[in-house]
This record gives structure tokens, C-alpha cells and sequence, in this order.
């Protein structure tokens, strides 16, 4: 199973579900982003937005594929270009973060590392760019089915996801905690190959690895005169 791992451009917006193509709920205000939804076009909104942020500011996603399919993406941008950061009551996002506005993985690759996969590349990219933390408004109901019969599930990654690669909640709050994770953490991360090596290793003997025994070869017989 071969997993790469890509900047968010023009050319792969067309990989997000489409659910996630057409939804302005971060890049707009609330009150635009329903007039987007109710009158115009969103996945234009949404187009233009990637735009924008990608020559005024750069990568602002990242997309995973497994086996060529788009399985998972994460999406980020610092809180001056996400006009919803500010509607959160545990707002504002640190001056020296950048928000991640969301994570998603397609539920077929559910479980199998690609969230903590994307976290790390969001992680380097922005390194290298001299940011320090990336902060998240985890959902700490997302899921859960609400009065009316509801599933709880926005916009937002699950705080419990966030929460499992490392964040740490800076600001708590019943339903929208913000959470931060410092950059040097992500970037000490094993990967998923590392520790696969780390247990192939753990299960050979000292001996084995400096002396690798070799097959035995059969004896063969001699003729006698």
C-alpha cells in the first residue's frame, strides 16, 4: 500500500470530497457563507479563497493518497485569512499559530494513521517557514447525536483526534476547546515506517544482526573408487 502525501493547489481542490469542495464555513464570515450557500456559488468561493491564500500567503493544504486515491486532507492558514476563527467562544488564535482549520480522512482509511500523517506534513511545511505552533477548535461533541436525533458532525475535527497526536488544550470550553501543538513535537514524530523497522529489530537477537546466520547447504556425497 503505497501513501503519498500533497500541497492543497488549484489542480487538487478537485480531489476533496465534494461535500468539503463546496463548504465556505471557514474561508467565509457566517453571514457571507450563508449568502454564498443560499444565493451563490460555493465551490467558487471556495476556489477563490485557495487562490488568494496561495499568492499572498502559500500552501494552505495538504491531500493524502493511498494506492492513487484521495484518502484524507487537512486544511490551515494563519486566523487573519479565516474570517470564522473569530466566532468561536474560545477565540482568538495565538499571534504566533497558524490555524488548522480542519482535518478529514475518508472512512475506508479511517485508523490508519493518515491524520497524524497529514499533522506531521502541515508540521514541516510550516517549519520551514518559521512557525512555531499550529492551533485547532476541536468539536468535543462531534458525533454525538443531539435532542433532535442529530449527528453532531460539523466542520471541525474531533478535539478527542487532537488531542490523541499531541495538541494541548490552551483554552478549555464544554463543545469548542482550542488546542495547540507546538511544531518541535510534531516534527519528533516516528513514522509509521520507523516504527515498523523499531519492531523488526526489537524482535532479533544482537547476535543475529552482527551475525547473520547463513542457510545451510545440504552435504553432497562423494563417489568412492
Amino acid at each position: 500500500m503505497s501513501r503519498r502525501l500533497v500541497s492543497l493547489t488549484l489542480d487538487t481542490l478537485e480531489d476533496l470530497p465534494r461535500s468539503c469542495r463546496a463548504c465556505v464555513f471557514w474561508e467565509l464570515d457566517p453571514v457571507a457563507a450563508d449568502r454564498a450557500c443560499a444565493n451563490g456559488d460555493p465551490g467558487l468561493e471556495k476556489e477563490a479563497w485557495v487562490s488568494q491564500t496561495l499568492l499572498e500567503w502559500g500552501s494552505c493544504g495538504k491531500l493524502v493518497y493511498v494506492d492513487g486515491m484521495p484518502a484524507g486532507f487537512v486544511m490551515f492558514a494563519p486566523p487573519a485569512y479565516v474570517p470564522r476563527s473569530m466566532a468561536f467562544p474560545t477565540s482568538p488564535v495565538s499571534p504566533d499559530a497558524v490555524l488548522l482549520m480542519t482535518a478529514h480522512v475518508v472512512q475506508p482509511f479511517a485508523d490508519g494513521g493518515l491524520g497524524r500523517m497529514l499533522v506531521q506534513g502541515v508540521a514541516r511545511d510550516l517549519t520551514k517557514r518559521g512557525v512555531k505552533a499550529i492551533e485547532a477548535f476541536g468539536d468535543a461533541k462531534f458525533g454525538e447525536v443531539d435532542e433532535a436525533g442529530r449527528n453532531e458532525r460539523g466542520c471541525l475535527a474531533p478535539a478527542d483526534f487532537f488531542t490523541s497526536i499531541g495538541f494541548k488544550t490552551v483554552r478549555p470550553h464544554p463543545r469548542y476547546p482550542r488546542l495547540r501543538l507546538e511544531l518541535r513535537t510534531a516534527l519528533s514524530w516516528k513514522s509509521d515506517v520507523e516504527y515498523a523497522l523499531e519492531k523488526l529489530l526489537g524482535s532479533m537477537s544482537p547476535e543475529s544482526l552482527l551475525r547473520p546466520v547463513l542457510p545451510v547447504r545440504p552435504a553432497t556425497r562423494t563417489m568412492q573408487s
